[in-house]
Order: C-alpha cells, then structure tokens, then sequence
C-alpha cells in the first residue's frame, strides 16, 4: 500500500461531497508528473489524503481509499467538459483518473502553515517552494506524522 496526496478546490468537490457520494472518480488531472503519478503508480488500495487548496481554509480535509485504479480520464473525450481535450481520444486515451472512496473526514484541516512548519516533512513535494502538483506522493512516516497532528 502506498499514500499519496490528492489536491481539489472545495468549491468544486469537497471531502463533505466525497462524503455524500462515498465513491468517486477522481477526474480532471491535466499535469504529466500527476497524471503519471494516477497512471503507472496509484493503486487499489493506496490511501489518500484529500487536501482543499485555493480556498480559506487550504489543508488536509479528509481520507480515501484508491478503489479503482487507473483507467482513462472520459472527460477528455467530451466536448461539453471542462477537461476537454482535442488530442485525446478513445483510441489514444492522453489523461487518466481512479476511482476513490470515503474513508473519513479529519477531525480538522491540518493547514498548509502547519505541515510547513513540521520537522520530517522538508521532502514532502506540497511544502517545497513552487510545487504545484496535484496529485503527489507521502511517504508512510509523513502520513503518520500529519496524522499524529489531527
């Protein structure tokens, strides 16, 4: 098992819609390294943080489990999304996505400040400066660590 962060603007899908779904695709990666990361590496299995970010409230908000493992992102082929993409096709799929579950909703969002600001998570790709992945792996000694902090 591995874990992994996923990150979602709540305004668009929330831990609390996960919550209300329990299963979800997790559609919509437009970045190489995060769609790699979705493709060839997250597994059924592998747990998740749910992180909101460019929201008030930026942090990890919640848990879930990788149900389904990667198969391609459909959005990519549909003109009406807003994940629409001319080069992607059926025959030549460009994106993927998994399918995750609701695990639990955090007792409280550990914020971006905080995991800043803890020792053994300087090589946690979310806390380096400039990383903008969506979709980013945690070693099992971060995630207990940003447990521990709940």
């Amino acid at each position: 098992m591995a874990y992994w962060l996923f990150k979602t603007e709540p305004d668009t899908f929330s831990i609390d819609t996960l919550r209300t779904q329990q299963v979800s695709c997790w559609e919509g990666v437009r970045n190489y390294q995060a769609r790699n990361f979705l493709r060839d590496e997250v597994k059924e299995g592998d747990k998740v943080f749910i992180y909101h970010s460019s929201c008030k409230e930026v942090g990890v908000a919640g848990i879930a489990t990788v149900i389904k493992e990667s198969y391609p992102d459909h959005f990519s082929w549909d003109l009406n999304s807003d994940y629409f993409d001319v080069k992607s096709t059926p025959e030549n799929p460009r994106w993927f996505m998994v399918d995750v579950q609701f695990e639990r909703k955090l007792k409280r969002v550990i914020t971006l400040a905080e995991l800043k600001s803890l020792a053994g998570l300087e090589q946690l790709p979310l806390v380096k400066k400039g990383s903008r992945l969506s979709v980013m792996p945690v070693s099992e000694q971060e995630w207990q660590l940003i447990l521990k902090q709940e």
